[in-house]
């Protein structure tokens, strides 16, 4: 079956040059059997007219609130309910800055704020427009409001400049959402997952800090292989090297262990699921100075830093675990590994938690590949052979759905 097959699509159109890519991604949409309905800011009909549009999705176009010929109100909050995604493609800087501040001067955006579906957005600007800081800030909103960005493409833009800002060929777009929507059959369709990942530092002074090896690559693994597997992600992250730019899923950048544990609990009860893959600083300074600490400043040959214990991360997120909510962690040993790791699941109360040891060859910190054991909460032990993380990962959520239906 068609993954596009009977998908209801809101097509919002705004007023850039490339809305006359909107004619063939509409005809694309109806041919992979989409239904599409498509609204317009006044505006874009300077670009392309809503004949063109009506006639290519079989539907009336919806443009203004009401039809000043007869009053005929249109109902955004009908459209967005009916709407299983709402796509707007294209997306000028305009109608996204007003995204961000709730504004509701057209029908779009009336119905953006309606919307209770899943949200996809394709942005077309020119290249200065697309590298301003206020571009990147308001795309970053979006992004952790759950909104799916469709990146540009670069190449030969309308004024003539050569760079990124083109609105995704009309192919990309729909691979998008048949992608999106594939998804549907998936074990973790329509559940929340919730995963830490990488570091946390914690500031001795504005120059240095406690910290430890992390990258984050276990944790980005488990978000890939928990998307594949139908499932909305949403990944808080300490300081990594990783691009998360482009990924499908949402994001939160953090720094300290408390930074996480404030992200952590704002998302705890939308999520199904929680892993728990962040290597957090068990410490952090008492005191942190405000001016780079120098040598002159230090008395004799040896520095003195008084440390206070971090809040658990982990075991605050079980302390408030709701119903049938499945919450596990990572426990990496150098000795007594799986007696370890038994005392973590048993303390923090978690449904599974997954081993990895020092000692094991290829496993750990900054490697692309794990060695990995999973303990469940009724104690059954399952090891697996070294592998990479993105397989490591596949099994530790194949794991979880086979827990989930336990």
């Amino acid at each position: 079956m068609r993954p596009l097959a009977g998908v209801k699509v809101l097509l919002g159109i705004t007023a850039g040059i490339a809305a006359y890519k909107s004619a063939y991604l509409t005809r694309l949409l109806v041919k992979a059997g989409a239904d599409v309905r498509v609204i317009m800011t006044p505006d874009s009909t300077a670009f392309i007219g809503p004949v063109t549009l009506a006639t290519l999705s079989g539907n009336p176009v919806h443009i203004n609130f009401f039809d000043a010929s007869n009053g005929e109100w249109a109902n955004h909050v009908e459209l967005s309910l009916w709407a299983d995604m709402l796509l707007i493609a294209p997306l000028t800087a305009n109608t996204m800055g007003k995204m961000v501040q709730g504004l509701a001067d057209n029908l779009l955006l009336a119905s953006f704020l309606s919307a209770k579906c899943p949200i996809a957005i394709s942005p077309a600007m020119d290249l200065d427009m697309w590298k301003h800081p206020s571009t990147f800030s308001n795309l970053e909103t979006l992004r952790k409001r759950g909104v799916h960005v469709i990146e540009p493409e670069s190449g030969e833009l309308a004024s003539g400049l050569i760079g990124k800002g083109r609105m995704a060929e009309p192919e990309t777009i729909a691979d998008f959402l048949e992608n999106y929507f594939a998804r549907k059959n998936q074990p973790l369709y329509g559940k929340q997952v919730l995963i830490t990942a990488g570091p946390t530092y914690e500031e001795l002074d504005p120059v240095r800090f406690i910290g430890n090896y992390s990258t984050g690559k276990m944790g980005f693994s488990l978000a890939d292989a928990c998307f594949e597997a139908g499932a909305e992600v949403v990944v808080v992250h300490g300081p990594v090297s990783l691009n998360t730019r482009e990924l499908p899923y949402s994001t939160v950048k953090v720094t300290s262990a408390v930074e996480m544990l404030e992200a952590c609990k704002a998302h705890q009860e939308a999520s199904d699921f929680i892993i728990a893959a962040a290597a957090v600083a068990d410490y952090t300074p008492v005191e942190r100075s405000e001016t780079k600490i120098k040598k002159e400043d230090l008395s004799g040959d040896e520095m003195t830093i008084t440390l206070k214990r971090n809040p658990d991360i982990l075991a605050t997120m079980s302390a408030n675990k709701r119903n049938n909510q499945i919450i596990g962690g990572f426990a990496l040993e150098t000795n007594n590994e799986v007696e370890n790791a038994k005392k973590k699941l048993e303390k923090k109360q978690l449904d599974f938690i997954v081993l990895n040891s020092l000692a094991d060859k290829g496993a750990g910190f900054a490697t692309d590949t794990n060695k990995i054991s999973i303990i469940d909460k009724r104690n059954n032990l399952t090891k697996f052979e070294l592998k990479s993380k993105k397989e490591a990962a596949r099994d530790i959520v194949r794991h979880i759905i086979e827990l989930s239906h336990a």
